[in-house]
């Protein structure tokens, strides 16, 4: 493949230290968030039960709110689901009652309440002891995650992209779940399905990257490591542009038109997606060129073979 010529690429480098302050004001705000905002877990995390109740008209959510504050369940969380006439009741746990004499009594305050037929949807239970392994397991998947990408970036190209390359994963994870933290978005096994595709994603990205600026340093001999890293980026542009774009459009969709229950998922990967790809471009390369990456260290060692000397100056 014919190189670019350096005055065709774009300088992503020149603007390096400003996305890095960007990307670090970013990381700061999203931690802060999720110091006093913590995330809002589900029921898969945080143990109670989930009431999915059909309404024959639209659901007046304050209404409902009053009624459940009124019969003793002042910690409902009371929202639609889908449509105006879908609503979800989520209720901590509570001990000694089940599942689904809670729904039952729950279908009877509201339909004295209301006034309204309503027709119980489904009803989901998960214990606190399911929660907290769910919440240990996903953090270790998370941390196990990372850990085998940097020992396997580092063996496949050089501990500096190693150190980038998960850097930019820990910096994508971080605004995904400080948007979440913000936003007060349900966290949910699906949106942890969702980071872990994520983590994934960025990835497959940065390693392209790693791969064409290890190529461009051992074929150009005339440029310094930004000027490699420039070209390197401006080659995968159009790559990493397609790659994106069909991505969110797909994702997209699923926002839109997929409905409430994988509306977390399709948030956080519409974000991560989006956040993968200017980690892939900026975060990653920036680090790699701050510690120093040069040629010397991309460049493999010519061994020489035993004998070959003698074998040149015979006759």
């Amino acid at each position: 493949m014919q190189l670019l010529k350096l005055k065709e690429t774009v300088e992503f480098m020149r603007y390096r230290k400003f996305a890095m302050m960007f990307s670090i004001v970013l990381m700061l705000a999203s931690l802060a968030s999720l110091f006093v905002n913590k995330l809002n877990f589900g029921l898969d995390f945080t143990g109670g039960t989930l009431i999915e109740v059909g309404f024959e008209q639209a659901a007046d959510l304050k209404q409902i709110r009053q009624i459940m504050d009124s019969n003793g369940y002042k910690d409902a969380i009371v929202q639609l689901y889908g449509s105006s006439k879908d609503v979800v009741i989520r209720l901590a746990q509570r001990e000694g009652v089940k599942a689904e004499m809670l729904g039952n009594q729950i279908l009877s305050i509201l339909k004295e309440g209301t006034g309204q037929e309503l027709i119980m949807r489904r009803i989901e239970f998960v214990g606190a002891s399911v929660g907290d392994e769910l919440t240990e397991q996903g953090g270790l998947a998370m941390l196990t995650a990372l850990i085998c990408i940097l020992v396997y970036v580092a063996f496949r190209f050089e501990w500096r992209f190693a150190l980038g390359s998960v850097f930019a994963l820990f910096h994508d994870v971080l605004l995904t779940l400080g948007l979440f933290s913000v936003l007060g978005l349900e966290f949910d096994l699906t949106v942890l399905a969702a980071i872990l595709a994520v983590i994934g994603y960025s990835l497959n990205d940065t390693i392209v990257v790693s791969d064409r600026i290890r190529e461009n340093f051992r074929k150009v001999r005339d440029s310094g490591p930004e000027d490699i890293i420039n070209i390197s980026l401006t080659q995968t542009l159009s790559r990493t542009f397609i790659t994106s774009i069909t991505t969110l459009l797909v994702l997209a969709a699923l926002f839109f038109q997929g409905g409430a229950l994988i509306h977390g998922f399709a948030t956080a990967l519409l974000l991560g997606v989006f956040v993968g790809t200017y980690s892939s471009v900026y975060v990653a390369s920036s680090i790699a060129l701050a510690l120093g990456i040069s040629k010397e260290d991309l460049i493999p060692e010519v061994i020489e073979k035993e004998g070959a000397d003698q074998e040149t100056m015979m006759p």
